[in-house]
């Protein structure tokens, strides 16, 4: 197996403690300049202090609570049940994801946004914002799949479902900045 599956629940305390003691999905586009709001230097300083909080706005919140409606809507529009889960790589210790669904099997892993500002963007051009382009390649990084789904859900609006192919090009960048990023984390913690 490419990875375990870390038992714990997402947004506990435990769940934050662990993900600060690697680098997550959510934290790649920062490492890659794709987050335009957060800097690279600020990601290193939560990691290094272990000040990295499971901050959310009112929008993050309202897609957090949709998020288990949303992965009904998945499975029976895609007819594979998953459920949300904390992989660690085999490989890489410190690479972790939280993932919004994996199948059982591991067969397949789903992204999901419920934000209004990713749904109009995503419905519109049919593509993935770049900044979430690095965090599905860091999923894919880990699991070793070769495609994401990546599934945008606001109630009363049609589901936008894409599918997003592994990158492996991109993915040997990704790693190796990330690889550079966590010895600047474990040279500089306090």
């Amino acid at each position: 197996m490419f990875y375990t599956i870390v038992n714990l629940q997402q947004g506990t305390e435990e769940w934050l403690k662990w993900r600060n003691q690697g680098i997550g999905a959510s934290d790649a586009p920062t490492i890659m300049g794709e987050n335009p709001w957060k800097s690279a230097a600020y990601l290193l300083q939560e990691k290094c202090e272990g000040t990295n909080t499971n901050f959310k706005n009112r929008d993050m919140e309202r897609g957090i609570a949709l998020e288990p409606e949303a992965r009904k809507s998945y499975e029976t529009k895609v007819g594979i049940r998953v459920n949300p889960a904390c992989l660690q790589s085999a490989k890489h210790e410190w690479q972790r994801a939280s993932v919004d669904g994996l199948a059982a099997d591991g067969s397949a892993v789903v992204e999901i946004k419920c934000g209004e500002s990713v749904y109009r963007k995503v419905s519109t051009s049919r593509a993935v914002p770049d900044n979430y382009y690095g965090q599905l390649q860091h999923i894919l990084a880990v699991t070793h799949l070769s495609s994401i789904d990546f599934y945008c859900y606001l109630p009363g609006l049609p589901e936008v479902h894409l599918c997003i192919p592994r990158d492996d090009r991109y993915i040997k960048r990704l790693l190796d900045a990330e690889y550079l990023f966590w010895q600047k984390i474990l040279k500089n913690r306090k």
